[in-house]
């Protein structure tokens, strides 16, 4: 019997984990998926947590659910990338504590202990706030000390991962650009950030690349999962940093990925800051690049929680038919997405349409205005990215599960004047970046393709009357709420 290559990769995002099996070439063999079992933390306003071993019985199920998907496999490595920010505490055994994910805000009570801000911008390329993992850290000190005082040190849920297959406790440099305890234009941790949020650099692990290779796979677990014992477990990295190597973007490219949120990323080769402080600046893949990065916050989720709603039991293809059917614009959408110039986030939205309401309303009209608003808003933090860091490249790269919509593509061609590229493995983008960091590391030249998609800008001046409809609508709520 013949067996294919390939590497497994563990994909744990903000709102659901998958396991993918992944041929050395970049086909997806096999791939299961489950929403993430969150808990609620009553002792502080916004938190919630996960259980690790929970996460870690559901990891090994997934695992063995995508391998027998993939049928005869030869997995020659093992690799995990996960959202940013989120952190998992080991005792001083190694075994997990609490997980606490990119949405977890305990530390938001005490964002006033870090009184010299400019400093940490300076350090870290973010303003700081309770989304990092130090201030998640100051909330478990604060208001859980029964796991404060059990806590060795930390790893990035992706460096968890890896971690439970190998035994190496390690943490991997665009992660650790999330921790706020890293300087990022020096690579190392900072004892003047530990010293400023009273965190112990001994309790720092080590630090490694994206792709290196950590070690073999516990032998327990390869008999487990049925696979090869001499898979090697490699350090992998941040969940946009790897959908961003998906699409094998260059630096001086710039890659919007959308997913839960829409991050709007150049790749830079300085460590390039914003005097207003507006975006963030963080550690590539590789050992000497930069992602400079403005974000348009909640996007992906807002439309498949309305498709859910709209188009329950329809499929993409559907929606985007109905879509190309309008004529005319029925309504604008404002969704609360982040817009980099805005001092304050927009906390309540909607859509705004005309009275008494008009028969050809409908819930094409509805997406349509979604599409639109997360088009718009990819559009406000393109235009400060680029303030900052201009792109001088006539197209942009895309990925990720919310590209799904074509027109939600020719949307942000038509406000940006740039062709958009997608690539046809856009929906599994961070597994894809996973998968290249395995081959990277085992010196595998993967066959890819380099075909890609290109859409064009249209010509005329209707997107920019639509444009300026959205922003009057959009300040609109500003006042009201």
């Amino acid at each position: 019997m013949a067996f294919t290559n390939a590497h497994l990769v563990i994909d744990f995002g903000t709102g659901n984990l998958r396991a993918a099996v992944v041929s050395v070439d970049g086909s997806v063999l096999g791939v299961a998926r489950e929403d993430i079992p969150y808990i609620r933390d009553d002792r502080y306003a916004d938190s919630i947590y996960f259980d690790p071993q929970v996460l870690w019985e559901l990891i090994l199920d997934l695992a063995a659910t995508a391998l027998k998907q993939a049928g005869s496999v030869h997995i020659l490595a093992i690799t995990a990338t996960s959202q940013r920010e989120g952190i998992v505490v080991l005792d001083a055994g190694g075994k997990p504590i609490i997980g606490m994910p990119n949405i977890d805000h305990r530390g938001r009570e005490w964002e006033h202990l870090i009184g010299d801000k400019e400093v940490v911008y300076r350090l870290t390329g973010r303003y700081p706030g309770s989304l990092f993992s130090a201030f998640k850290l100051i909330g478990l000190r604060e208001g859980r000390k029964e796991w404060w005082q059990q806590l060795e040190t930390f790893l990035s849920i992706s460096d968890w991962v890896e971690y439970m297959f190998c035994g190496v406790e390690h943490y991997e440099h665009s992660q650790a650009s999330e921790t706020l305890l890293y300087d990022v234009e020096q690579r190392t941790w900072s004892e003047t950030l530990c010293t400023l949020f009273s965190f112990p650099v001994s309790s720092l692990p080590p630090l490694v690349g994206s792709g290196t290779v950590l070690g073999t796979i516990r032998r327990p677990l390869a008999e487990a999962l049925s696979i090869n014992p001499e898979a090697q477990v490699v350090a992998g990295g941040a969940d946009t940093q790897l959908a961003v190597l998906s699409t094998r973007a260059q630096a001086g490219d710039l890659v919007v990925v959308s997913g839960t949120t829409t991050p709007i990323i150049k790749l830079s080769a300085a460590y390039e800051l914003d005097e207003q402080q507006r975006t963030w600046t963080g550690r590539y893949i590789d050992a000497d690049s930069y992602m400079v990065e403005a974000n348009a916050g909640v996007t992906g989720l807002n439309y498949q929680r309305l498709k859910k709603i709209f188009y329950p039991n329809e499929g993409y293809d559907v929606i985007e038919n109905e879509l190309r059917s309008l004529t005319d614009f029925q309504c604008v959408a404002s969704l609360g997405s982040l817009v980099a110039d805005e001092k304050k986030p927009l906390i309540k939205g909607g859509f705004i349409f005309n009275t008494p309401v008009n028969h050809e309303l409908s819930r094409a009209g509805l997406v349509w205005a979604t599409l639109w608003d997360i088009a718009c808003s990819i559009f406000e933090n393109y235009k400060t990215l680029v303030s900052i860091s201009p792109n001088e490249q006539p197209y942009i790269w895309t990925c990720g599960g919310g590209m799904e919509s074509r027109l939600l593509r020719q949307f942000i061609a038509n406000l940006t004047g740039k062709e958009i590229r997608i690539r046809d493995n856009y929906r599994h983008a961070s597994v894809i970046g996973g998968m290249m960091c395995c081959n990277t590391a085992l010196g595998i030249a993967g066959e890819q393709t380099d075909v890609y998609e290109r859409l064009q800008p249209a010509v005329g001046e209707q997107p920019t009357q639509w444009y300026n409809r959205w922003k009057e609508h959009r300040e609109l709520l500003k006042k009201i709420f």
